[in-house]
């Protein structure tokens, strides 16, 4: 698992992390079962604090991505990953519907809207 901070990034750096090991949760990359790194350890691998740390495998663990067994470490919970891509999918459509109407309240078309989602990829229109 591959997590990188971005100082440039707008979100705080716990949910940089929180989104990392999400994605790799969604995308199977790491399954049910397999231990995450421990909190200090990841800390000092991202040159980031342990509170900041602590903070994303929290959150997780609300989510329920990760379970934390005291003494033992955090693991990725046992709910499958189709279920919790489901759960990011439907994220995904909250967003894109807030944009569609935001979009409609300024006039925007679909096409100038389908544009802006090419750009912000990074994909060529």
């Amino acid at each position: 698992m591959n997590i990188i901070i971005s100082n440039s990034d707008p979100r705080p750096i716990y949910q940089q992390v929180g989104e990392a090991i999400r994605g790799a949760i969604v995308t199977g990359e790491l399954s049910p079962g397999a231990a995450l790194p421990s909190i200090r350890g990841l800390a000092k691998d991202l040159r980031i604090s342990v509170i900041t740390t602590k903070r994303a495998f929290e959150e997780l663990e609300r989510e329920g991505y990760v379970e934390t067994v005291p003494g033992k470490g955090s693991f990725v919970a046992g709910t499958s990953s189709a279920l919790l891509r489901e759960r990011r999918l439907a994220e995904i459509e909250d967003a894109l519907r807030r944009a569609l109407e935001l979009s409609r309240s300024c006039g925007v078309t679909q096409a100038e809207l389908a544009n802006m989602l090419k750009t912000l990829s990074g994909e060529d229109i």
